[in-house]
């Protein structure tokens, strides 16, 4: 099956080597086009210089970006041109409302449509262990399977259109929580003067061992932030959450505690780090 990929962050790059080595990825598009032009020299795929390019040429899209207006922005583009039964695969993690926004203009041009968020980060991406939520037709996720399988871990389908984004929500309040408990603990950990790295250590072989402690203790006690996930998109896909929760009623008072972390933190212009950059604030505190 011939596959695109659309959207070259760290996310998509990762995504997209993985769909190269197993021989799908015939050709990319990313709206910064040198990215795109790099990775293509690397991969030895195309590059469109439109998305309306690269629908015309593959049957299967996948896109990754960063923004619910972004995806809207490119599912337009592409219905322009996309072949009939073709299938898009949005990895992004957006509102489960735009989800079906996107699945009903391309359902009008006779192509199908996944809501399939992933989680695992950027190492998750390079190492196609990424674990993926699918909203849609099950049947259309069967057909695509052995393409996803390429970067992935999981693939899980979580039932109609908006499911997928509605479980990656879940992920995100999780990822919220994981972080709190983590970077408050360090923190109380260093001020009773304990050993940090012993600390993690045992604690990891223990009952609250988690991969966040695994894979980003150590860095944030040693004030290391590379991001894995940036904290300005967890603090985005949590405004997501919080529109999700007030539309059925239900309050996340720790989803609330941590948007205003991270609103703290972006102020202060740690946005651009990992999201264990919390461990500043909890240190302060």
């Amino acid at each position: 099956m011939k596959t695109g990929m659309i959207g070259l962050g760290a996310m998509g790059q990762g995504m997209a080597r993985n769909l190269a080595k197993a021989g799908y990825l015939t050709a990319v598009y990313n709206r910064t086009n040198s990215r795109a032009e790099t990775l293509s020299k690397e991969l030895q795929v195309h590059v469109c210089q439109t998305p309306q390019a690269l629908a015309q040429q593959v049957d299967l899209i996948l896109v990754c970006v960063s923004a619910d207006q972004d995806l809207l922005d490119v599912i337009e583009a592409i219905a322009e041109t996309i072949k009939p039964n073709s299938v898009v695969v949005d990895t992004s993690t957006v509102a489960s409302d735009t989800a079906k926004r996107a699945a009903a203009m391309l359902r009008a041009k006779q192509a199908d449509f996944l809501d399939a968020p992933v989680s695992g980060g950027v190492e998750g991406a390079s190492k196609g262990t990424l674990a993926m939520m699918a909203g849609g037709d099950a049947k259309v996720l069967e057909r695509v399977r052995p393409v996803l399988a390429a970067m992935t871990a999981r693939i899980e389908h979580m039932g109609d259109t908006g499911s997928g984004q509605a479980c990656k929500a879940v992920n995100q309040i999780m990822c919220a929580g994981i972080n709190q408990a983590v970077t408050e603990a360090l923190a109380f950990a260093e001020a009773q003067g304990l050993a940090l790295e012993k600390v993690i250590d045992v604690v990891s072989g223990g009952a609250a061992g988690n991969w966040f402690l695994q894979h980003r203790g150590k860095t944030m006690t040693q004030g290391i932030f590379r991001p894995g996930f940036k904290l300005s998109l967890h603090h985005k896909d949590l405004l997501i959450c919080r529109q999700m929760a007030e539309q059925v009623n239900v309050d996340c008072p720790l989803t609330e505690s941590t948007l205003s972390d991270y609103a703290h933190l972006m102020q202060q212009g740690f946005g651009d780090e990992d999201i264990s950059a919390l461990y500043r604030l909890k240190r302060k505190q």
